[in-house]
């Protein structure tokens, strides 16, 4: 009985602790890393946070989008500015809750004013925020503000062929940085 009741408590353990290293703590200088790769890819990489609204709003469309778009390297990461005391317990069960099927990383890091310009000079702090790059053909845009569906699948379609030039979706982008520090 007792060998049982240990089996159970290490698994018990064991389940907790694969869902907690799920979500990885990354530090800005990682997150410019990942989308800096001189490569054909683009890549989305969403600032949100549990709490905000409009952040959980437009995800399961990125989600959803950037599935659709997988065969023309597309490629999805949101960047949690959750405190730090919703880490990784707290964020792990609202993804699960949420079936958040993408790249998830935690951003332990607390000062806006070193890390926001890392991903735009003009970048406020305020989430949601998105950047949307291309290296290959030199698009970026960045956005300080809730993306709807279509906006995103219109700005996916220029990253993809590098257009700068936006159609129908509204431009809520800030120039971006020349280089990210």
């Amino acid at each position: 009985m007792m060998k049982r009741f240990l089996v159970c408590i290490a698994l018990l353990i064991s389940a907790t602790l694969s869902q907690a290293q799920s979500i990885p703590k990354v530090k800005m200088a990682e997150v410019v890393k990942y989308f800096s790769k001189d490569n054909d890819t683009v890549y989305v990489v969403n600032f949100w946070a549990t709490f905000c609204k409009p952040c959980v709003g437009e995800i399961p469309h990125f989600i959803r989008l950037v599935k659709q778009y997988e065969k023309q390297k597309v490629k999805l990461l949101l960047v949690s500015l959750d405190l730090p005391g919703y880490y990784p317990a707290k964020i792990a069960a609202f993804v699960k809750k949420f079936k958040f099927d993408t790249n998830i990383a935690w951003l332990s890091e607390t000062n806006a004013d070193i890390f926001c310009p890392m991903i735009d000079q003009k970048w406020s702090g305020a989430i949601p925020a998105t950047i949307i790059i291309n290296n290959k053909t030199g698009f970026r845009k960045f956005f300080e503000d809730e993306i709807n569906a279509s906006d995103f699948e219109d700005l996916l379609q220029h990253a993809i062929r590098g257009s700068n030039t936006i159609g129908k979706a509204k431009d809520h982008s800030v120039e971006f940085a020349s280089e990210p520090q």
